[in-house]
């Protein structure tokens, strides 16, 4: 595992982008993309404790284009956005659930050529706007290859 984040780290470090960049993931240097929040829907999941988490993820037009018609893999410029909250009971109807605290806003940005050394994908995780740190990120392929591989390393289907 330590080689492979290794690996992953000296193939991207060169893509983190500007050096100072603040607001860009450190390993991949992907940034939260403008206007994701008015995207398009892909699908709802709910994370079982320890995280204990609703999360919605939405996508470009280009991701949106590729899960209608079933490509695999992903063209390059699709782009993903997990948003993630904390699972509340609803004060107002018991068996609800709803968004809580926000937690963490995560990031797949498809570029064969950039992230080669990551499937062709680099990855962002944001709390409040800023990326969290190198080690977070370098779990972030690892997860990604050893469950989906075969689908292009993304973990999120298409709710139709």
């Amino acid at each position: 595992m330590a080689t492979a984040a290794g690996a992953i780290l000296a193939g991207l470090s060169a893509n983190a982008g500007p050096s100072g960049a603040q607001d860009a993931s450190p390993v991949y240097g992907v940034t939260l993309p403008e206007g994701y929040r008015s995207w398009e829907f892909i699908a709802p999941a709910e994370e079982a404790p320890p995280l204990d988490e609703l999360r919605l993820t939405v996508g470009n037009a280009i991701a949106m284009r590729a899960y209608r018609s079933g490509t695999l893999p992903f063209p390059d410029g699709s782009i993903l956005v997990k948003l993630a909250w904390k699972h509340v009971q609803s004060p107002e109807f018991a068996p609800a659930s709803i968004p809580g605290a926000a937690t963490t806003v995560q990031v797949m940005e498809k570029d064969s050529r950039r992230f080669a050394a990551s499937g062709g994908w680099g990855f962002g995780r944001f709390i409040d706007g800023k990326p969290v740190d190198a080690a977070q990120h370098l779990t972030c392929f690892a997860c990604h290859q050893a469950r989906v591989q075969n689908h292009d390393y993304v973990f999120t289907r298409y709710a139709r």
